[in-house]
């Protein structure tokens, strides 16, 4: 096993590591906004370290970039979701009284 699997299994070892702390924090935190943040910050990181470890055997450049593509755009609509759903999740307001 050379130094490049050593590195990939650990990265992946990382980022499933985060997918499972991501998922604890999902199921044990109290309410809505903490489980937000816990799973969304976990599953990027995880995410992340899956990408790091995947990107030497993916066999060249092109190929790596469109995995690291994939990420940025799972980090953002991870972000945009989480948003949505905690506003969704507000107290509604009554409008303001008028005169």
């Amino acid at each position: 096993m050379s130094a490049l699997d050593l590195f990939s299994l650990a990265a992946l070892t990382v980022g499933a590591g985060f997918f499972v702390a991501g998922t604890v924090g999902l199921l044990r935190f109290p309410d809505l906004h903490t489980r937000l943040h816990a799973l969304t910050k976990a599953d990027n990181l995880g995410l992340g370290f899956v990408v790091l470890g995947v990107m030497p055997h993916l066999g060249g450049l092109l190929p790596a970039l469109k995995v690291v593509g994939v990420w940025v755009l799972a980090m953002l609509a991870a972000g945009t979701a989480a948003q949505l759903v905690a506003r969704a999740a507000l107290p509604r307001r009554p409008p303001p009284e008028e005169g």
